[in-house]
């Protein structure tokens, strides 16, 4: 039976606030179940704290809602003891660049075939509109008592320098084309990270959907707006570095995402900054070294018979621990 957008939905009271951005990358995210005709029962969603994170309350999916900065760990064990899940990670900017950024390094370096997918509004949405790691310096959302003394970090260079082979951006609002961007991202063999755009209509009152539509930038002449956001597509821009990946093609793509991702103000650019196809994933890794990896991972070897008796033997461990 073909799957629909309401099998992917729960009954749970959603608390966010209205015009929150998350309604939007929420369904973006069941959209795209929906399109791949994903079975629920083969996907886990997984994700830190803060608003963003009450996402797996509201997917029909496997979901797991862990702690602050935390998601990425939990998501990687599952992906590792079941290979077989379609894993994504879910979490705001302060989440994953704050109390999180470590593990948002070290998980990127193993190309671990998942997604991870950042909201991203430059406050700390359920902690009262704190400055995130996002929240360009000099900036003052009515949630401060005075301007942002930090820089911001750049989540495309950074996922860069960290080895996600798939890194894109999208916004909240515009959920067609950020659908099909959560789906080129799932479907990208290796680590995809997505970093969503996003208003907080409580605290950030300057990077709003106003802001981000354009509708502070009316042209006179004809009445239209001038939207902040384009499309990468709309330039004929082409991330992918395609085997056998010469060093001057990686150099290319990787100096053009650079250039890109600093882009912002007047002209944001979102679509897909980068993707590595030459490189092998971490299940391919671990499968040189265990052939059996794939057919029998961990999580699905029996630990008993269905008595109760245990299968693995820890004898021989524990001789070899005596005779130390």
């Amino acid at each position: 039976m073909a799957l629909k957008l309401s099998d992917y939905k729960t009954p749970v009271h959603n608390d966010w606030c209205p015009g929150c951005g998350d309604f939007g990358i929420l369904n973006a995210i069941q959209m795209t179940l929906a399109d791949m005709s994903l079975d629920p029962s083969s996907v886990a969603l997984f994700s830190g704290v803060g608003c963003s994170s009450k996402m797996p309350h509201y997917v029909n999916t496997y979901g797991i809602h862990t702690l602050h900065g935390r998601g990425l760990p939990f998501a990687i064990g599952a992906k590792l003891a079941n290979p077989n899940l379609e894993v994504i990670a879910v979490g705001g900017d302060g989440d994953g660049f704050g109390i999180g950024a470590g593990h948002f390094v070290n998980t990127g370096r193993r190309n671990l075939n998942f997604t991870y997918i950042i909201h991203d509004n430059g406050v700390y949405g359920l902690t009262k509109g704190q400055a995130s790691p996002t929240l360009k310096r000099g900036l003052k959302p009515k949630s401060l008592s005075v301007p942002n003394p930090n820089e911001s970090i750049n989540p495309i260079t950074l996922a860069l320098a960290s080895g996600y082979t798939f890194i894109g951006r999208g916004y909240a609002y515009e959920v067609k084309h950020l659908k099909d961007l959560i789906r080129r991202g799932i479907e990208h063999k290796g680590s995809a990270f997505i970093d969503i755009l996003q208003p907080c209509p409580t605290y950030n009152d300057i990077n709003t959907k106003e802001w981000y539509g354009g509708e502070d930038r009316i042209d006179h002449d004809t009445g239209n707006r001038r939207p902040r956001v384009y499309h990468l597509e709309d330039e004929k821009y082409d991330p992918i570095v395609k085997p056998p990946g010469k060093p001057s093609e990686l150099n290319k793509k990787i100096s053009q995402a650079v250039s890109k991702s600093f882009e912002w103000g007047d002209k944001i650019p979102i679509g897909v900054f980068y993707q590595n196809e030459t490189i092998e994933t971490y299940e391919a890794r671990i499968t040189q070294r265990l052939p059996t990896y794939m057919e029998i991972p961990p999580a699905l070897q029996p630990i008993c018979t269905p008595s109760g008796k245990p299968l693995t033997l820890l004898t021989d461990i524990f001789d070899e621990l005596s005779a130390t």
